[in-house]
């Protein structure tokens, strides 16, 4: 069994995780916005590589820790939040997918407005799923 680390069972470490990482994929999404404006296709798809490595290893990577861990303890310490800790996985699932669908498209279209479209959703996506852990789970 997974234990949740203190930093996730911290709240204002656990929120500050969430703000980082949503943070730097903002800032490589502006950067990559700045590359299609820019016909720069070649180096967008070089950073948007490295966009898609940011959601793998700090996104993704922490999804995965909190639903083996704080979830399942949040689960067992109050099992009528059951239901929106199945919200909150289905939220890591669709952020897995778009990723999955971007590295996709990058390997058959290379960088395009259409990828750029699926990095702005990811955002958007996270963004949502943040408040609404924060709101579901106040004093983790």
């Amino acid at each position: 069994m997974i234990v949740s680390g203190p930093a996730l069972k911290h709240v204002d470490s656990h929120s500050a995780i969430h703000e980082a990482a949503l943070n730097e994929a903002i800032e490589l999404n502006e950067i990559l916005e700045s590359l299609l404006k820019n016909n720069e296709l070649d180096k967008g798809l070089e950073v948007a590589y490295v966009a898609v490595e940011h959601w793998e290893t700090r996104t993704l990577r922490h999804a995965q820790s909190e639903e083996e861990g704080l979830y399942k303890e949040m689960v067992e310490e109050k099992p009528e939040l059951k239901d929106s800790i199945v919200a909150l996985t289905r939220d890591h699932d669709i952020l897995r997918f778009i990723v999955k669908e971007i590295k996709g498209k990058l390997g058959e279209d290379g960088f395009n407005a259409e990828v750029m479209q699926h990095f702005h959703s990811l955002v958007i996506v996270d963004e949502y799923h943040n408040q609404e852990e924060e709101r579901i789970l106040p004093h983790h």
